[in-house]
């Protein structure tokens, strides 16, 4: 099997209606990246490149196996925005998309989250190897909207997962078998939302790569330019290939480009001092508040509450459906739904909402699976406790499948040493005689 390697180029642009960008994108000989931060008030710059920041630290010789270093990766970076939101409340409701690839020299790991996209060209025909977790994808999945209708839909970018620094993160993580000639592009959505994917494929195909992304990015901007626009390309070549010194990557440095190129945000954490700080506040409240960014509403993120308020608010509307009449209609919706969690330390499927509402049973085991929480890495257990929500009962089993992927196996016990068997006399040539004249006698 010929050994693989890639070319690469990462490009960005601001656009055309935008003063700042909030994309971030690296590529390197290790790993391809691409983060479109939102929140406004330069948050987006700050969620899209300390999440990139984080996720660089993989671009080295890699130790163990890819999936679970990108996605412990991914982890630590959602937890540093959390960090980030609670030193400085000015930044909640932050967040980034996500894509990124990591190469183990035969394959790439890959981690997806929110609506930028990752694509693959091979044999000159293009497929979107990311699912896109907007508002507007979930309608399409259910068959309620065509691919086309999507595309021109007013609520179109309205994201359904993100980065967000809470423990309700849901990455997707997979790998991708790479083949020779293979080009894969992630971009941010200043791309997907202003060209068409038959142009994207006719452009992506093109003599280099570096001419590719310069093409894509003068037909985003051409398309309107409405938002950032960023793209990583990657090409599929034998390791023995010559350098091209035509090539931005010949010389083998990493490409870093958009807001993480020109900040990186320091711990500085709140004043101490409450005095301080409370006059802090209370001069942000005399500071008239500046109509949203289209932007932010577009990528408006959920309340920045935790996962268990959002339970107990689902929780509390059945709780009053009940007690309003409509309680069989609200019950049989709740029992439809799906999500796992554990159950006395293992996996489990769940039926019904994952809420607590004092003498109201509003989810019941579906299925107790014979994965132990403990034996997943850290990042799935944290996963697990907190909830997976699943779309269907189907969709419920390929969590846990995929969870099954992860299972560290519990170390053999330890051999029961054989007991030494306690040394006894030399028997002797002598010894073999005499016993033998012995038993001639007594014969």
């Amino acid at each position: 099997m010929t050994e693989l390697t890639y070319h690469y180029v990462a490009l960005t642009d601001t656009g055309l209606r935008r003063t700042d960008n909030e994309d971030s994108g690296f590529a390197s000989k290790n790993l391809l990246v691409i983060a479109d931060g939102m929140g406004g008030a330069a948050a987006g710059e700050v969620a899209s490149s300390e999440t990139m920041h984080v996720i660089r630290k993989l671009d080295r010789e890699l130790e163990g196996d890819a999936i679970e270093a990108l996605a412990g990766a991914v982890s630590r970076a959602n937890d540093r925005l959390g960090e980030l939101i609670e030193e400085d409340p000015a930044v909640e409701g932050m967040g980034t998309t996500l894509d990124a690839l990591l190469w183990d020299g035969k394959k790439f790991a890959m981690a997806h989250i929110g609506d930028s996209r990752a694509y693959r060209l091979r044999d000159g025909k293009l497929t979107q190897i990311s699912d896109d977790h907007t508002f507007v994808q979930s309608l399409v999945d259910e068959g309620r909207l065509t691919p086309e209708e999507a595309r021109h839909h007013p609520h179109r970018s309205l994201i359904l997962r993100a980065l967000l620094g809470r423990d309700d993160n849901d990455p997707d993580i997979s790998t991708v078998e790479a083949k020779l000639g293979d080009r894969y592009l992630l971009c941010s959505d200043g791309l997907s939302d202003m060209v068409d994917d038959n142009v994207i494929e006719a452009t992506l195909g093109v003599e280099t790569i570096d001419f590719a992304a310069t093409e894509l990015i003068r037909l985003a901007l051409e398309g309107g330019g409405y938002d950032n626009v960023t793209v990583v390309i990657a090409e599929m070549v034998a390791a023995e290939t010559p350098i091209d010194e035509t090539l931005s990557s010949s010389n083998g440095q990493p490409q870093l480009v958009g807001a993480a190129a020109g900040q990186h945000r320091p711990r500085t954490g709140r004043s101490a001092d409450p005095v301080a700080r409370a006059k802090g506040d209370a001069a942000k409240d005399d500071v008239p508040a500046k109509p949203l960014d289209p932007e932010e509403v577009r990528y408006m993120s959920r309340p920045p509450s935790s996962r268990r308020w959002v339970r107990w608010a689902v929780g509390l509307l059945v709780l009053a459906a009940i007690l309003g009449g409509a309680g069989k209609i609200a019950y049989d919706w709740s029992q439809k739904q799906y999500f796992v969690a554990t159950d006395n330390g293992m996996v489990t499927i769940f039926r019904g909402v994952h809420a607590e509402i004092p003498g109201v049973k509003l989810e019941n085991v579906d299925t107790v699976t014979n994965i132990d929480v403990s034996t997943l890495p850290e990042f799935r257990r944290k996963q697990v406790r907190s909830g997976i929500e699943a779309s269907s009962r189907a969709d419920a089993q390929d969590i846990v499948d995929n969870l099954g992927q992860f299972v560290t196996p519990a170390p053999a016990p330890a051999a029961t040493p054989s007991p030494t068997p306690t040394p006894t006399a030399k028997t002797t040539r002598a010894d073999i005689q005499t016993t033998s004249q012995r038993l001639v006698e007594d014969s």
